[in-house]
């Protein structure tokens, strides 16, 4: 019988092989690795027990043999008879579980984490439950039966079953505990596989990983900008105040937090200077800046790495050696990168999220917390003892509350995750959310920085607010149009894309026109010529949808804002004055559309916030009010939970009985079912980037890195808009992806147009 069993084996370009992975070498790798990444909550000996475990059935003669078979490395026994199939190699350890645990709850748990290391957290019925018993209830024991006689294998097999008590039952009632179980397992899970991935990958290709500065030093460089660009203005010295406040909270218990700043305020950097303050004082490994839409990603995380976000800015900070953090230092991960344009450190470093700064998406974040497969969920133990920043969270999607609400409590309480909730607009997240049969539970305990918020807001009151004066008479798009043509600088915020194109239509010539049906690398190349053209207090009318509200740092000295959500309204106010360079306050105007919202989620909030502002002759853009906003809104939502999280993940949970793939697949930020992509031609004017030449590798070689580069020409469209294209012979099919093959889809400027007829386009939004 083999002595020296093999968990890999790697050859050389020349033809020669390294030396093998032996299996008694990657098994105990993998449970001391696991283990540490477990021992940051208290769960070192249940993270060893899975390694240990999880490649056990690669002792079995047959999976050997179809190592060697495989691979073409030499085998000694090739002498001996062909063993037949290849077993599948996590199943023994997975049967061994229930015999070392007697069948009872906890081998459930820990059946999931082995038994889907590889192909990803199962159900339990049928996926995982059919592959370990048979018909009559009794184990598969075939496999384990096989690996239980190897000298080499017993050791593994001996380790002891652990001591330590999962951690969401340390500390709580049972019911709390329970509602956590998902999240436990989902931990011990991800540092396995984490753990596997960097054994296989040391062994396979030996990459460098790490050597991030220190927090220390990442807090000493903030400090070092920060005071370099102190100043005696009245905006700064508020600024100051906030900062002052984020850090002198910071010395706070970790838990939850909500920083509730105006527009403008600058609670990027005083966020920033709260969250590593905190990590400092709490021992905390890293921060996580969490946000809506890919565009503030990267307008946030150029703040964060060179101290702004301007591109003329930074070649000149760069060509001076002068950065904030360093663009080495901070980890963006999201769909626009284009891999071959990261450092080969940072590309590691988006696998599993073991750098000190991460800026990423609500989707990435809250989606890799419900995901099943084992590249998604390697990075959620680097989640824990953390420091998340949740920039504008009001825009957290209120039809997977349910679930993110609760998963937020399980980080808080079990896994020393201090949560940031920023907004200007803070969202009603704290105690009960809705009414009826939707009402769920909130935040609780959640800790605001600052003192006076609604104070605070008055305090940086730059605009006045002017409201329609009858909420039942509509505007038409040539009344809107020959307002806005009386002001130089202007800018306009709809809620349809089929009202931006009517308007835009109207307007002067040179009028910027902005929505999504324009891709995103056209969007950032105007929105930068947008703030040059402020900077340079040109003249710049824009007509755009709301893609320009959250977190887009413009300032109009007029701004026109259609009806609509009450966040969406103060959003909007914060591009204008946002510097308070102007002598007096500035100018919003909300008025009352052609049309109201479409049908839905925007319907519901443009009705909460005409129930607000009705018979308000005046309207100040305080905290207090967006609560009341909030609340109205909540309380006429259907539903908090569109993905079932009670029925698959809660419900059976006492029993360790979840529907982990299943959920994963229903639990989807973005609705990529009622959404098609389309790639479209676009030059870029500033850059020499062009999608035409990336479409043409399309053809014949679809890779990864193309991919990603191809993001930023995408443009999402409705299922109906999609077909009207597809019909009118728009697009072609190139190797799976519609790509557009004809010259009137879409102009720059204007985005999808379909030979200038806006039936192409619809009633369309955002």
């Amino acid at each position: 019988m083999r002595k020296e069993f093999i968990a890999h084996v790697k050859q050389n370009e020349d033809g020669t092989w390294k030396e093998p992975h032996f299996l008694t070498d990657h098994l105990s790798s993998v449970a001391h690795l696991a283990g540490i990444f477990a021992g940051e909550f208290g769960n070192k000996d249940w993270a060893e027990l899975v390694g240990y475990l999880h490649d056990l059935g690669k002792f079995h003669p047959d999976w050997q043999k179809y190592l060697f078979r495989n691979s073409g490395y030499p085998d000694p026994d090739a002498h001996i008879e062909n063993f037949g199939n290849r077993p599948n190699h996590s199943t023994a350890g997975t049967v061994y579980i229930f015999e070392k645990f007697k069948k009872s709850k906890m081998a459930n748990a820990l059946a999931y984490a082995i038994g889907g290391h590889h192909s990803g957290l199962p159900d339990w019925t049928p996926q995982l439950y059919d592959r370990l018993f048979g018909n009559d209830g009794n184990l598969k024991v075939d496999d384990l039966e096989k690996v239980k006689p190897i000298d080499e294998a017993k050791q593994f097999l001996e380790t002891p079953i652990p001591k330590s008590i999962p951690i969401n039952y340390k500390f709580s009632n049972n019911k709390e505990a329970v509602e956590q179980n998902h999240l436990w397992i989902r931990m011990l899970y991800s540092c396995l596989v984490d753990a596997d991935f960097l054994d296989t990958e040391k062994y396979m290709e030996e990459k460098e990983r790490g050597n991030y500065l220190p927090l220390t030093e990442l807090k000493k460089r903030l400090d070092t900008y920060l005071s370099a660009k102190k100043s005696n203005s009245e905006l700064n010295i508020k600024r100051n105040e906030i900062l002052k406040q984020c850090i002198d909270k910071a010395k706070l218990k970790p838990g939850p937090f909500s920083l509730t700043v105006p527009t403008g305020g600058g609670k990027t950097l005083s966020s920033m200077a709260f969250a590593l303050q905190h990590a400092l004082i709490h021992n905390k490994k890293r921060v996580i800046v969490a946000i809506p839409y890919t565009s503030i990603i990267e307008q946030t995380s150029k703040v964060f790495k060179y101290g702004s976000d301007i591109d003329e800015e930074i070649i000149k900070l760069n060509a001076e050696r002068k950065f904030l953090f360093g663009e080495d230092q901070v980890v963006e991960h999201h769909s626009n990168l284009d891999t071959e344009d990261e450092n080969h450190k940072n590309r590691l470093a988006k696998e599993n999220w073991d750098a000190p700064i991460i800026v990423t998406t609500n989707v990435q974040l809250f989606e890799s917390l419900f995901a099943n497969r084992t590249s998604a969920c390697r990075k959620l133990h680097n989640i824990a003892n953390s420091v998340i920043i949740l920039d504008e969270a009001q825009m957290i999607p209120t039809d997977y509350l349910k679930p993110i609400i609760s998963v937020l409590k399980g980080l808080v309480k079990y896994f020393g995750v201090t949560v940031l909730l920023m907004s200007a607009t803070q969202p009603a997240l704290k105690g009960k959310i809705g009414s009826d049969t939707s009402i769920i539970d909130g935040l609780e305990n959640v800790t605001e920085i600052i003192d006076d918020p609604d104070s605070l807001a008055l305090k940086f009151k730059r605009v006045q607010i002017q409201l329609p004066k009858n909420l039942t008479e509509r505007l038409s798009y040539e009344e809107i149009a020959e307002q806005l043509k009386s002001y130089e600088r202007v800018l306009c915020i709809v809620n349809r894309k089929d009202d931006c194109r009517q308007i835009h239509k109207l307007m002067p010539e040179g009028t910027i026109h902005l929505s999504g049906y324009m891709c995103g690398e056209e969007r950032s190349e105007i929105i930068s010529d947008i703030k040059n053209k402020l900077k340079n207090n040109e003249s710049v009318r824009v007509v755009s949808t709301q893609i320009v509200e959250a977190g887009v740092d413009i300032d109009f000295p007029v701004v026109y804002r259609a009806l609509s959500g009450l966040d969406s309204i103060a959003q909007a106010a914060g591009r204008c004055n946002r510097e308070n360079k102007l002598n007096d306050v500035g100018k919003v105007v909300v008025f009352n559309p052609p049309k109201p919202s479409p049908i839905g989620f925007l319907r519901k909030a443009e009705d909460a916030g005409k129930a607000v502002i009705r018979n308000k002759t005046n309207l100040e853009l305080i905290p207090s009010i967006y609560s009341e906003y909030y609340k109205y809104l909540y309380s006429n939502l259907i539903t908090f939970d569109k993905a079932d999280y009670q029925y698959h993940i809660l419900n059976s949970s006492s029993d360790f009985v979840f529907s982990f793939k299943t959920f994963a697949q229903k639990f989807n930020l973005i609705d990529s079912t009622k959404q098609f992509s389309i790639i479209v031609w676009y030059k870029s004017k500033k850059a020499d980037k062009s999608s035409k030449p990336l479409i043409e590798q399309l053809r014949y070689n679809p890779t990864k890195g193309l991919l990603r580069k191809l993001q930023r020409y995408i443009v999402n469209v409705p299922v109906y808009i999609f077909n009207n294209i597809k019909n009118a012979n728009y697009i072609e099919d190139i190797n799976g992806y519609w790509v557009q093959c004809d010259e009137n889809l879409y102009k720059p400027g204007l985005g999808l147009l379909g030979n200038e007829s806006d039936w192409i386009i619809g009633d369309g939004v955002v």
